[in-house]
């Protein structure tokens, strides 16, 4: 059931995605840009402080999924990471239960599933943490409700970082 959901939430965000490619590009580059000279100095002040930047390790599961539990606008949600996410995608439930209020007209772009379709709604999270990471303005998409279980933390998130890397079974994510 949750591999099911995940891949009609990968089919859902690759939809959003494609109907949404070049301002994804432009914030991804804009973003890049940006971010670059404040990871530099935040790392480096980090370095000078702790004698090393902040990091992130995560175990895989028994299926070889790496779940976590996150904060979105300081409220926990459990969370799978998603490199083959292009967004964070949240489900109406947890949306809802990290302070974000949507109306039925909020959700504009209809998508296709596995499940049939569906309509999301873009929205930007102030604040997504993950251990001591903490990343803001992060653009996300929720699902109407009902039709995603659970978040996955995908690359409008995991693009912010300076590094992710895999090593026997645990991803490491760099700040």
């Amino acid at each position: 059931m949750r591999e099911a959901a995940t891949w009609t939430a990968v089919a859902v965000f690759l939809a959003v995605a494609a109907a949404h490619y070049s301002e994804l590009r432009d914030f991804a580059s804009h973003a890049l840009k940006r971010d670059s000279g404040r990871s530099a100095a935040a790392s480096a002040a980090r370095d000078a402080d702790t004698g090393h930047p902040t990091r992130v390790e995560l175990r895989a599961d028994a299926q070889g999924h790496f779940n976590s539990e996150i904060e979105v606008n300081g409220r926990p949600v459990s969370a799978m990471v998603d490199t083959g996410a292009t967004m964070v995608a949240m489900s109406y439930e947890d949306a809802e239960r990290s302070g974000i209020r949507l109306s039925p007209q909020d959700f504009t772009h209809h998508v296709r599933t596995a499940n049939g379709s569906a309509r999301v709604a873009s929205v930007t999270l102030d604040r997504v943490r993950i251990g001591d990471i903490e990343v803001r303005n992060v653009p996300a998409t929720v699902s109407e409700p009902r039709r995603l279980t659970g978040t996955l933390l995908g690359m409008s998130f995991l693009g912010r970082l300076s590094r992710l890397e895999m090593r026997a079974g645990t991803l490491i994510l760099h700040d």
